[in-house]
């Protein structure tokens, strides 16, 4: 590999769909090009979102990426879902600028994937070292990459980079045919009572699974509704603008998968999935009326029924949620590397993130107790 240049490219947009993507590959929608470029296109990322796209590029000798990293300026915490507030806090308590900051990541998207996008593997250092320099010579506190695709940990760890853990809780598919399959394998009681929730939620109520050309501005009307009332509830101001769904749908067709509920054929509630290679990721649900036990239907055993449906191996729904675990989804570790130049930071930092690891993982120790699986 000769003739290796690093730039700041002016957002994704900027790039060819097709040279990014020989970089991101197709296992993750969250790092392809249609997904990052439909949130600049929407305006949820950009000027005055505290989001602003300066993705890193390596060329090779052809001019050509043959590395790129997701990155952009933030001059807030929002939306990361790994949450950083009191090293902010310190850092200005003790005189510093913690923003802006710079974050390698999926906006808006606590999805564990690759973080550093790599046509050649051997990239990797460099677009490494490109981030670090981006953060020295623009004077920045630290930069961040966010879960992290557990097999791009060592690339940051070589370079020195703190590595932090949290939980999240995937449903595995170990070959189930059906959803009847998987209550097999759970405990009797516990089967029992997803039988009961899923024969509540349901009743009166129709459930469609649509995909690509099937999703029309009626569904995205209703699901934007959805989307509203839960963000504004959550985060006071959702996230995403109203155009990024139809954009969405219209960039990754057949890999979008809305779940809705109808009542008399009004639809009441939806959940948004995107589909990867090998696994579903559940993202936003909503509804206008609360039917107990809904939200469990339509983004837990739905997804597990699509899941089964496409062979897929995984479901990832969302960040946090100790209520997944009865639902037959179990705590897996994940995983975010940060970049902290000042030395008496990053030894604070360090000495935080050793004390968090060991009750994080003796937390999901404990919660793998309580999966519904049968014992022995």
């Amino acid at each position: 590999m000769t003739a290796i240049t690093a730039r700041i490219a002016d957002g994704v947009a900027a790039i060819p769909a097709d040279q990014w993507d020989a970089c991101a590959g197709t296992a993750n929608p969250f790092v392809s090009h249609a997904f990052l470029k439909a949130l600049e296109d929407s305006g949820s990322v950009g000027q005055r979102t505290g989001w602003q796209p300066i993705p890193l590029v390596i060329d090779g000798d052809d001019g050509t990426p043959i590395a790129v990293a997701p990155a952009y300026g933030k001059s807030h915490s929002q939306g990361e879902y790994v949450f950083d507030h009191a090293w902010a806090d310190a850092w200005q308590r003790a005189g510093g600028d913690y923003y802006p900051k710079l974050q390698v990541a999926a906006p808006f998207t606590p999805v564990p994937g690759p973080r550093l996008l790599l046509r050649d593997p051997a990239a990797a250092p460099s677009l490494i070292a490109a981030i670090e320099a981006v953060t020295r010579q623009h004077e920045l506190s630290s930069a961040h990459a966010t879960f992290v695709a557990p097999d791009q940990l060592p690339l940051f760890e070589a370079a020195g980079w703190l590595i932090r853990e949290g939980t999240q809780f995937h449903w595995q598919n170990a070959g189930y045919a059906t959803f009847d399959d998987f209550l097999a394998a759970l405990a009797s009681r516990k089967r029992k009572a997803i039988r009961k929730e899923r024969a509540a939620a349901v009743e009166g109520l129709t459930i469609r699974h649509l995909t690509g050309s099937e999703i029309g501005r009626r569904e995205w009307d209703a699901f934007w509704t959805f989307y509203q009332d839960t963000g504004s509830r959550k985060w006071g101001t959702p996230y995403l603008k109203r155009a990024f769904f139809p954009l969405l749908g219209e960039a990754l067709g057949d890999r979008v998968l809305l779940i809705l509920a109808e009542r008399d054929g009004v639809p009441i509630a939806g959940a948004l999935n995107l589909i990867g290679d090998d696994a579903l990721y559940g993202r936003y649900w909503g509804c206008t009326e609360d039917v107990p036990f809904l939200h469990f239907e339509l983004c837990y055993y739905q997804a597990i029924d699509a899941a089964i449906a496409r062979g897929l191996k995984t479901v990832e729904a969302g960040a946090q949620g100790e209520h997944k675990l009865a639902r037959g989804y179990s705590p897996v570790p994940t995983w975010s590397a940060h970049f902290i130049p000042d030395p008496g930071f990053r030894r604070a930092v360090s000495d935080f993130l050793v004390r968090e690891r060991a009750a994080v993982e003796s937390d999901q120790h404990f919660l793998e107790q309580m999966t519904p699986f049968k014992r022995g």
